[in-house]
C-alpha cells in the first residue's frame, strides 16, 4: 500500500511554504508521493477571482518539477461545483483503494477544521499531518489541539516539526500589485512565470493564504 500525501489548496500562487511542508512530511513520515491538488472551486475562497486552473497548475508543475517524489493532480480541478475537502477524500479512497493517503496541513487549519464542511468525515478519511506552529492568540497548545480533535472524532493526527514560512498567497498577491518582488517567497520559475503572464497585477488582494 502505497503512503501518499496529499497538499491541497489554491496555490493561487504557490509559494516556498508550499513545498516546505510538502518535503518535511515526505521524510517525516516516510511517504511514496506528495501529490499537489489545486482546488476547483473552493467554497471558503469567495474574497477575490481565483486565478486561472490552468496558470496555477502551471505554476505547481514548476514549483514542483526538481522533486522527484512531488506529483501535480488535477483531481480536483477536473470536478464540476464547489469542491469539499471531506468530498474529496472520500473520492480519493474510492478511486485509489490501493493508498493510503495523509492530508497535509498548515497549524493554522487544525484549529480551524471543525468549520470545515463535515469535519468529522475529514478527519475520519486521512491521516492528518499538522505543522507544528504556535499561535500565542490560539485558545490552546498545537499539541492540546491535536489532542482535543483526536479524541472527539478518533482521529489519526502527527505533527509535522518544522518551521512554516510566514507567507500567505494573499499576501504574495498583495505584493505583486504593489510591484514588490517576491522572489524571496516562491521559486525562482514561478516568479519569472508569474512576470511574464502579468499575474496579480490590477487591483489589491485580500491576504488570505
Amino acid at each position: 500500500m502505497a503512503k501518499i500525501g496529499i497538499m491541497g489548496g489554491t496555490f493561487d500562487p504557490v509559494h516556498n511554504g508550499h513545498l516546505l511542508l510538502g518535503r518535511q512530511a515526505y521524510r517525516e513520515y516516510g511517504l511514496d508521493e506528495v501529490w499537489y491538488m489545486p482546488s476547483g472551486t473552493p467554497p471558503h475562497k469567495t474574497d477575490h477571482q481565483i486565478t486561472s486552473a490552468r496558470d496555477r497548475c502551471a505554476m505547481v508543475s514548476l514549483a514542483i518539477g526538481e522533486y522527484p517524489y512531488f506529483r501535480l493532480s488535477d483531481f480536483e480541478i477536473r470536478r464540476k461545483g464547489k469542491t469539499y475537502t471531506a468530498e474529496t477524500l472520500g473520492l480519493l479512497a474510492e478511486e485509489y483503494p490501493q493508498n493510503r493517503f495523509y492530508f497535509i496541513v498548515g497549524a493554522d487549519s487544525l484549529y480551524q477544521i471543525e468549520s470545515w464542511y463535515h469535519p468529522e468525515a475529514v478527519l475520519a478519511g486521512t491521516v492528518l499531518l499538522a505543522a507544528c506552529r504556535e499561535y500565542p492568540q490560539a485558545p490552546r497548545s498545537i499539541e492540546a489541539q491535536r489532542d482535543y480533535l483526536m479524541a472527539r472524532y478518533q482521529a489519526d493526527i502527527r505533527l509535522l516539526h518544522c518551521d512554516e514560512i510566514d507567507i500567505s498567497s494573499g499576501e504574495l498577491r498583495q505584493m505583486c500589485a504593489r510591484g514588490t518582488k517576491i522572489y524571496k517567497y516562491v521559486p525562482p520559475k514561478v516568479e519569472t512565470y508569474i512576470r511574464e503572464h502579468h499575474l496579480y497585477t490590477s487591483g489589491q488582494e485580500s491576504v488570505q493564504s
